[in-house]
């Protein structure tokens, strides 16, 4: 127990939690400018944000990266994108958390090169490469290699930093995703235990670390958790992980010291939970979702990042950014919150919530490891069906209001908000010209190399990755010789090959008792009675390197559920191969997901193919997070429907692709 002042105050206030923004974007120019204002604003690490292509291992001029670059992170290729990052920051006094999975690797190498280049000692250096790549599968999709190899990695890496990093947290295990594709808080603790037995299990059978040093290795353990708005069972989540995590450590790996059993975690509370229609709601979400893991002091975060107000609506800007990290500055400084022990000890609410999600959590953890592990549970589909059945279940509540969110389906009557009043200036712009920026630099950086010194790198990869060699080692040879991310990537590639993931819709169930689907199922079959085909065919495609799925998935789930024959190849997809599926399968109807920002690129691509195929007849309609003036240059090229957050109710959607395809064919 903790000593206590006389008042039942701590004798001493505790130390805050390290202060983040999630932040990067355009170019590492512009995004290390932004890094120094928000650090002289009082944040206290950086939290990286890398684009799409750097996430799935493509240099800026690769195909598949049209229209991704800088947008959702900043772009990194080589050593030189990262020594200009990082420019006049010295890493040797700061945390840095970098949200890198399949590449970790690779960007780990850049980083702990550019610090030693600083003159930091490596056994100094403190911060986080994110590096789960089980939840990829299962909800961001920027996985590159089959989910053994990955492992494979990830063990290197915790190896390598356990001798050379000792300070720096080599994985972190996210359960932030398995909530945004629609884990329920058991499910949440459940499938993210498993992963971290999975990562544990594999560098203990390694060989690379002394069973006598496991307990370094679980204390360098770092996990990644969301916290939506129902914030009391959010504090209990918490707890529950950690009273799992101790007892996992202990039993399953002998771990005896119980500082080295800790559960730490950082949070981003929860950012698909932020809403398009009436945004400035989202702040009062924001921080209660930022209390669910605060209040507690025995299941306190290490580290707290919240989005901004308007990322349902785009890019934040540095204002937006400023205004979430002064939400996190007033709790910890002008409030009274660290001053005491720990608020809920003794109660007996708390308890009988915890031990719920406890006796839950333990039951799917122990139901993915009779399946043979979380790899096993990833490759059969269980993992991903369960996560798109439980957001279908949770969609069903929403859109029957029995789940009440303010300002979408109950007291939507507004004012108009002075915060969007200035339309596509409330959000962050990149510039276009990015693109073509980055895509001429790497092929200058590439023009300017030693090539021997590259070929003779990347070979040392390959055949290292042909053994059980660890990577890091080949990887920093390839650092040094100038190699960029879609060469270290694409090495890799060739010896363990690419993985495409189940999407989990086989298991996803129907929607139920929903009051309106009848009539939306009469209208698909007499639609397709009219056209003379046996059942309207949609096709659904993620163009691009944007990997949240969950929404695309849940359209596909529910136009299946009305009739539809629905033709869904997953994530990934350029627009060549969207256009010959389409071709192909003969489809009625095209549906295009895109959440990255990358649609006025993307779309029309899909277009013109459909126009060079002979098929500009074939209607195309798109979702995510368009800007309307985006989307009035969307219905001008040719979408026939664009549809944003602020439309949640999927059977509306559903009779909506039936009334485009009436249209289209010149039904009534």
């Amino acid at each position: 127990m903790d000593e206590k002042a006389p008042s039942g105050r701590l004798p001493e206030r505790d130390r805050p939690w390290v202060m983040r923004t999630y932040a990067g974007h355009s170019s590492a120019t512009a995004t290390n400018a932004l890094f120094r204002r928000n650090l002289a604003k009082g944040q206290t690490g950086l939290s990286v944000a890398f684009d799409l292509p750097t996430q799935t291992g493509y240099d800026p001029d690769h195909e598949l990266a049209t229209g991704e670059v800088g947008r959702v992170g900043v772009p990194v290729a080589h050593l030189g994108d990262m020594r200009a990052l990082f420019d006049g920051i010295p890493l040797a006094e700061m945390n840095t958390s970098m949200t890198i999975n399949a590449p970790a690797m690779w960007l780990l190498g850049l980083y702990g090169t550019v610090a030693a280049e600083q003159g930091a000692e490596l056994a100094r250096c403190a911060g986080t490469t994110q590096n789960d790549i089980i939840k990829e599968y299962l909800s961001r999709g920027t996985y590159i290699f089959p989910p053994a190899a990955s492992l494979r990695l990830t063990a290197d890496i915790i190896a390598y930093t356990l001798r050379e990093m000792p300070k720096w947290n080599p994985v972190n295990i996210c359960s932030y995703h398995l909530q945004e594709a629609g884990a329920t808080p058991v499910q949440e603790v459940g499938f993210a235990l498993a992963t971290a037995v999975a990562v544990l299990d594999r560098v203990r059978d390694s060989g690379q670390v002394p069973a006598e040093r496991m307990g370094d290795v679980v204390q360098r353990i770092s996990f990644f958790v969301n916290a939506g708005v129902r914030f009391v069972e959010e504090i209990a989540k918490m707890r529950a992980f950690g009273a799992l995590w101790d007892e996992i450590t202990r039993d399953r790996y002998g771990v005896e010291n119980p500082k080295q059993r800790r559960f730490r975690y950082g949070v981003q509370v929860n950012s698909l939970g932020l809403t398009e229609a009436q945004p400035e709601n989202n702040i009062q979400r924001i921080v209660l979702e930022m209390l669910g893991v605060t209040l507690s002091r025995d299941a306190r975060a290490r580290a707290v990042q919240l989005p901004a107000w308007n990322e349902a609506l785009g890019l934040p800007r540095p204002w937006d950014q400023q205004w979430s990290l002064r939400m996190q500055q007033v709790l910890a400084y002008e409030s009274d919150l660290l001053e005491y022990p720990d608020l809920f000890d003794g109660s007996h609410v708390m308890t009988a919530l915890v031990d719920d999600i406890v006796a839950g959590a333990r039951v799917e953890l122990e139901k993915v490891l009779e399946m043979g592990g979380v790899v096993a549970a990833v490759e059969t589909g269980y993992l991903k069906s369960a996560l798109v059945a439980s957001l279908a279940d949770r969609r069903r509540r929403m859109e029957s209001g029995a789940d009440v969110v303010v300002g979408v389906n109950r007291f939507t009557e507004t004012e108009p908000s002075p915060l969007t009043a200035a339309g596509a200036e409330a959000i962050e712009q990149v510039d276009p010209a990015v693109e073509a920026a980055a895509a001429t630099a790497v092929r200058e950086w590439r023009a300017g190399r030693d090539t021997a010194a590259v070929d003779a790198a990347l070979a040392r990869l390959r055949a290292d990755a042909a053994t059980t060699t660890n990577l890091m080692p080949a990887t920093l040879e390839c650092v040094r010789a100038g190699v960029t991310t879609g060469e270290w990537a694409g090495a890799l590639r060739q010896v363990f090959g690419e993985y495409r993931a189940p999407t989990g819709l086989a298991g996803a169930a129907g929607a139920g008792g929903d009051p309106g689907l009848g009539a939306v199922r009469e209208r698909v079959a007499a639609t397709a009675r009219e056209l003379g085909s046996g059942r309207l065919r949609l096709l659904v495609g993620k163009p691009g390197l944007d990997g949240h799925s969950n929404g695309a998935e849940q359209i596909a789930v529910r136009a299946r559920d009305a009739g539809f024959e629905v033709v869904y190849q997953g994530i990934r997809l350029t627009a060549g191969q969207i256009v010959a599926a389409a071709v192909e399968e003969d489809v009625d109807l095209v549906g295009l997901s895109v959440l990255s920002g990358s649609h006025l690129a993307a779309v029309p691509a899909v277009l013109d193919g459909l126009r060079a195929a002979g098929r500009a007849d074939l209607p195309v309609v798109v979702g995510g997070i368009i800007p309307a003036v985006d989307a009035d240059a969307l219905r001008a090229a040719g979408v026939a429907r664009v549809f944003t957050p602020k439309d949640f109710a999927l059977t509306g959607i559903i009779d909506d692709l039936v009334t485009v395809i009436r249209e289209s064919n010149g039904l009534s």
